[in-house]
């Protein structure tokens, strides 16, 4: 196998049209601004913001139907965190994609994450057009959206670095502008001028009436072994350490693992600031296209986009959950379970979850994220986690707590196990409300059916499996001096979890 630091790989390729399209999502990211729906630990990629599927399970199918002279890879490279990764290739299952999922043992932004995943396409001699999508976006025009990609393809095919830059709908103040240049001879592709900071309000309603900007998508079309010369020449400390941990990678059950102590040297630095903003110079050796993209697109990064993306009444309000509203006018009620009713509220956002609610004018969303940095001060649990947590397993859901007692409700998936474990400070007493239990304790293993408990004491070795083909739930009851979640010696684990 060739070594994937070579950043001349892919010249021995048969060509340029025989190199097939590769979805690379990007998928990292806590999305703090969509809190307290977004959480550290399940950001808002993972949730079904604006429908049924989640951000993530969109745009995994983004692609699907792509009309591309290239052909067009079966599978996804997924770039994701580590904490995340169960959660995604779950979902990934659930939408019947196929994924390749590489692991960032730490944050590094988008670069290195993107370095990453052209590593993977480059070896053996192999390249591919990347189409590079963040996770977290929402698109509502499909159909537009595969045909814009498919004229980048085109234009990528030939060794140019091309980005999706958005037609814009009004003065934004919170995207950076790209400036488009002359139309080239692919159709739809023009070249890109300059990339352009987030700009003031005076300065945006110019670049608007101008009609020579768009907005800077985040999405990008180029081939993997061009993005790899690139950030070779233009950040090689990024490039030296993503070669280096990648090199020492190894498989961990459905996930590549690249090597984490290398990997945590590797500089932390967006694709736009490490290469994009400097490809633009003539003299760079680039060509650099830009393809207008007019299909719905928001990158749903605070609670007012989310009410701007979704259907509203002739109020301008939108539902969603259990609400009533009297009166209210663009108010956006969000409810998880409990009701909500909003009685004359104007230019209002209120989301209800179990553990948390919100209550934020309009214009002031965006300093959502500072109250989870006081929350985060304050050592709250409600900035990393809900009161529902997922496990690979299964979830189980915080029911009540407090002095010496925690009571969570237990729900195990078909053929799951839970780790072999033990805990030092707490006992447990577990009940079976729905399907069956096999219960291991100690030296005994045995069955447990609706109805029936049983007693796992202090420092007793245990596990819990689901054999049926229907989900299990329990009821938990902890009790003990110290009930923490880090109260857990892991003896032997299915997932991989030290």
């Amino acid at each position: 196998m060739s070594n994937p630091s070579s950043t001349d790989a892919g010249t021995a390729r048969a060509g340029a049209d025989h190199l097939p399209v590769q979805a690379v999502i990007l998928a990292g990211g806590a999305g703090t601004r969509l809190w307290p729906l977004s959480r550290e630990q399940y950001p808002k990629q993972l949730i079904g913001l604006l429908g049924d599927d989640s951000l993530l399970q969109s745009t995994a199918r983004r692609l699907d139907g792509l009309a591309s002279h290239h052909p067009v890879s079966p599978h996804t490279i997924v770039v994701c965190g580590e904490e995340h990764r169960f959660n995604v290739a779950e979902q990934l299952r659930q939408s019947g994609v196929r994924a390749r999922i590489i692991l960032e043992p730490a944050g590094r932004n988008t670069a290195p994450a993107l370095t990453l995943a052209a590593l993977s396409l480059v070896e053996g001699g192999h390249d591919a057009i990347m189409v590079v999508m963040p996770s977290d976006h929402a698109v509502t025009d499909e159909a537009v959206f595969r045909a814009r990609v498919a004229d980048a393809v085109r234009c990528a095919g030939d060794g140019n670095i091309v980005t999706l830059g958005i037609v814009p709908s009004r003065a934004e103040t919170g995207y950076g502008y790209l400036r488009v240049g002359e139309e080239l001879g692919e159709r739809n592709t023009h070249r890109l001028d300059r990339f352009v900071e987030k700009p003031s309000r005076e300065l945006a309603q110019r670049y608007l009436d101008s009609g020579e900007y768009l907005w800077n998508s985040g999405l990008f079309v180029l081939q993997a072994s061009v993005w790899l010369r690139a950030i070779a020449q233009f950040e090689p400390l990024i490039h030296a350490a993503c070669v280096d941990a990648y090199n020492a990678k190894s498989r961990d059950v459905d996930f590549l693992r690249v090597d984490a102590a290398l990997f945590v040297s590797c500089p932390s630095q967006s694709i736009d600031f490490a290469v994009m903003e400097r490809i633009t110079d003539p003299g760079s050796g680039y060509q650099v296209a830009v393809v207008p993209l007019d299909a719905g697109w928001s990158d749903v990064g605070a609670w007012d986009a989310v009410w701007d993306v979704l259907p509203k009444d002739a109020a301008g309000n939108v539902t969603r959950g259990r609400v009533m509203l009297d009166g209210a006018l663009n108010t956006l009620a969000y409810s998880e379970g409990r009701l909500i009713a909003c009685v004359g509220t104007e230019d209002l956002i209120v989301v209800e979850t179990p553990d948390a609610i919100l209550v934020a004018k309009h214009s002031s969303v965006q300093n959502v994220k500072a109250i989870v940095a006081r929350i985060k001060n304050e050592k709250g649990t409600e900035a990393n986690f809900h009161r529902k947590v997922y496990r690979p397993w299964g979830y189980y859901d915080s029911i009540d707590e407090g002095k010496g007692f925690h009571v969570k409700r237990i729900v195990v998936n078909p053929g799951a196990r839970l780790s072999l474990q033990m805990h030092h400070h707490r006992s447990e007493h577990w009940i079976v409300v729905r399907g069956t239990a096999r219960v291991t304790r100690g030296d005994e293993s045995f069955l447990l059916s609706e109805n029936e408990s049983t007693y796992i004491a202090l420092g007793q070795t245990h596990r819990l499996e689901n054999p049926g083909k229907l989900p299990l739930e329990m009821i938990e009851v902890q009790s003990g001096t110290y009930l923490g979640e880090d109260d857990i010696v892991r003896f032997d684990d299915h997932y991989g979890r030290s």
